[in-house]
């Protein structure tokens, strides 16, 4: 598995239009291939917004980012700033000891 922690700043949009969106857009993310959850992060006091994703493989999150939707979501999204992002690997034994 592939721990996935995206980081951003909003640009031109409220604390409260992110939330509506992001709601709307929730179902979208549940059909993306090799992806098992995705939790949404807000630090609304520091413009601070992201999400921490658990994909299946690496290849499914590097399909993920090459993808058309990666690019409409947030690769080219103009509300959106300071787009990044680190990828972990995780470690299955301490993990399922931990489950």
């Amino acid at each position: 598995m592939i721990i996935q922690v995206v980081n951003f700043n909003l640009d031109g949009i409220t604390h409260e239009q992110y939330e509506g969106a992001a709601t709307e857009l929730a179902p979208s993310f549940k059909e993306l291939d090799g992806l098992i959850s995705k939790v949404w992060l807000s630090d609304k006091d520091n413009n601070t917004y992201g999400g921490v994703y658990t994909w299946e493989n690496r290849q499914a999150m590097e399909n993920y980012l090459s993808s058309e939707f990666y690019d409409e979501v947030l690769g080219n999204n103009p509300s959106f700033a300071n787009v990044s992002y680190k990828a972990y690997e995780v470690l299955d034994g301490p993990t399922e000891i931990t489950k």
